[in-house]
């Protein structure tokens, strides 16, 4: 299995899985693209046996006191196996390294596996956001992580895919064993973040 910062080249293969996961509020390509190129996060993918399997997002401007996980998203074949868990600790992780302080994301109400995956890493919500998805009219729970006290209790944890040294990992050596709480398919905000990396 490998970690690795996503390019270009992987446009196709994101948008696949993309519209596969959120068929209802799917990102356009364009958006997509230019969530890629962006100096103001990063996005990763995760690859096995040269398949794309999974990817995930996070907007974080370096200098900034707040992040926003953007997104994300694994195959079906992927999960219940700690590779969501995987994909948000090396995001988590990537925020810290770019000098933020909290962390922000957005979920779909209805959708419990994703929450609780959030809350076992340390997310609290903090508001709600009346039918925020659409077409689907679904209140989005806002939630909060103290990044600062989330990096002090994982500082001596092997993070998978941290922004230093991106690499190979087989399951074995991934720290953290799959619980019910693993995601299957995440959320992300589906709006527009602001320069300050704001959640909007």
């Amino acid at each position: 299995m490998t970690l690795r910062t996503a390019n270009a080249d992987d446009l196709d293969a994101i948008m696949a899985l993309e519209r596969a996961s959120f068929p209802t509020d799917a990102w356009s390509e364009a958006m997509m693209r230019e969530e890629l190129a962006s100096r103001h996060g990063r996005y990763l993918v995760l690859e096995e046996a040269g398949r794309l399997i999974g990817y995930g997002g996070i907007r974080a401007v370096q200098g900034g006191t707040d992040a926003d996980i953007q997104t994300i998203a694994l195959v079906e074949d992927a999960r219940g196996r700690g590779r969501g868990r995987g994909l948000l600790r090396s995001l988590l992780t990537e925020a810290g390294e770019r000098g933020a302080r909290e962390v922000f994301l957005e979920v779909r109400a209805d959708k419990p596996i994703p929450q609780a995956l959030y809350v076992s890493e340390g997310f609290v919500e903090i508001a709600r956001r009346p039918n925020y998805y659409q077409p689907d009219g679904v209140d989005a729970i806002v939630m909060r992580l103290d990044l600062r006290g989330w990096l002090a209790e994982h500082s001596g944890m092997d993070v998978v895919g941290s922004a230093s040294e991106i690499r190979s990992e087989s399951a074995s050596e991934n720290p953290d064993a799959p619980t019910p709480a693993e995601s299957p398919t995440l959320d992300r905000v589906p709006t527009a973040v602001s320069e300050a990396g704001a959640c909007t």
